[in-house]
């Protein structure tokens, strides 16, 4: 895929007549009006993007990049590289984390080397390496042009796969160590935000760690400009490159690849769920590409990470789960999944208010 080819991509817009046609089924559940809150929203949100009346979040599963970060040779982290190979082989084991909660919920985990710094294959781990991790970017840029844009197509591939097998609900994870620190660069830069009032202490950092991650990211978007709180580029192209660049410059493999996820999830009409900050990040570089993105997406969960929220605010998305979780590989969305099954069983099994006798609730504009 080239530069051109990516950023003249169109999503398809949800239907909104569907997103009313399922809001008012919602109105006729025997129940009170906006009785499940932000869940009804989702389903309807859900059902627009599939252009399906009745929306469908099963068969589904859990995408999780993973990739190596050349930053953590700065000391952002209290892990070494090696952490992510290892926990990568016990995803392809099904042993991990996000893998014993994605069987309670019924979702398929495919877990993908995307950059991990190894040569070997990992056993039940989809081999898509664009390269050996990316570089450390207070050295020179985290990735090529040509990476990123592999890594970018790498995920909208994925997508088209799973949408070929039937797949109807994606979720995002991933595992890289140093990755809040490359998802905290990228928010960062792509919102104008103070580098320290976002800078959280990713897998456990102390007060002064967190100080040092920042120091560092700081340094690196002063490298590329992109410490200057400029505001919105004047043209619609112009933040198009603007956010490849800063993805290029100062993001990571995982971050590139769900972000093609992202751009993927609008394009084969898959409602794609937000886990971390990571992911987040991975979804505010995919709206700002291939504008409309947005459409398609899910918030699971605020996180421990201070920049959730500004990307959820600027991305119009609202969560459903405060908990503060930091476990990453895409637990906070898989969570969401069991959600949705019960917001559905009461969408398709209620009675309503016809069937019980009773006087429809009516909604009173303020």
């Amino acid at each position: 895929m080239t530069r051109e080819e990516l950023l003249t991509l169109k999503v398809p817009s949800p239907d909104r007549e569907i997103y009313g046609k399922i809001k008012e089924a919602w109105n006729k559940v025997a129940k009170p009006l906006d009785g499940l809150g932000k869940l009804e929203t989702m389903i309807c949100r859900i059902g627009a993007a599939q252009d399906c009346v009745v929306p469908e979040i099963s068969p589904r599963a859990v995408v999780v990049m993973c990739a190596d970060n050349g930053i953590v040779q700065e000391g952002v982290s209290q892990s070494g590289q090696e952490v992510t190979l290892a926990v990568a082989c016990n995803m392809g084991r099904r042993k991990s984390s996000v893998c014993k909660m994605a069987k309670i919920a019924g979702a398929e985990v495919i877990p993908v080397d995307i950059g991990i710094h190894t040569k070997e294959l990992i056993p039940g781990v989809l081999d898509r390496k664009v390269c050996p991790g990316t570089r450390d970017f207070l050295k020179e840029p985290a990735m090529t042009e040509e990476e990123v844009l592999q890594a970018i197509e790498t995920g909208i591939c994925l997508v088209k796969e799973c949408h070929s097998k039937g797949l109807k609900l994606l979720a995002t994870g991933e595992m890289g160590i140093g990755n809040t620190t490359t998802s905290t660069a990228v928010t960062a830069a792509v919102l104008g935000l103070p580098v320290m009032e976002i800078t959280g202490k990713g897998a456990g950092l102390s007060e002064s760690g967190i100080r040092h991650k920042a120091e560092v990211i700081q340094k690196g978007l002063k490298r590329y400009g992109f410490d200057q709180q400029t505001g919105k580029p004047k043209d619609r192209k112009a933040e198009q490159e603007r956010c490849l660049k800063i993805m290029q410059c100062v993001g990571g493999l995982d971050i590139a690849g769900l972000c093609g996820v992202f751009i993927g999830g609008a394009l084969y009409h898959i409602p794609v769920v937000i886990d971390g900050l990571i992911s987040a990040a991975a979804a505010l570089c995919a709206d700002g590409i291939v504008p409309g993105c947005r459409e398609s997406m899910l918030a699971s969960h605020t996180g421990a990470e201070l920049g959730m929220g500004f990307v959820l605010k600027h991305l119009g998305l609202s969560e459903v789960i405060r908990a503060d979780l930091a476990l990453g590989e895409g637990t906070g969305a898989v969570m969401l999944f069991p959600l949705l099954d019960m917001a559905m069983e009461v969408f398709r099994g209620s009675s309503t208010f016809d069937e019980i006798g009773v006087e429809q609730y009516r909604r009173h504009e303020s």
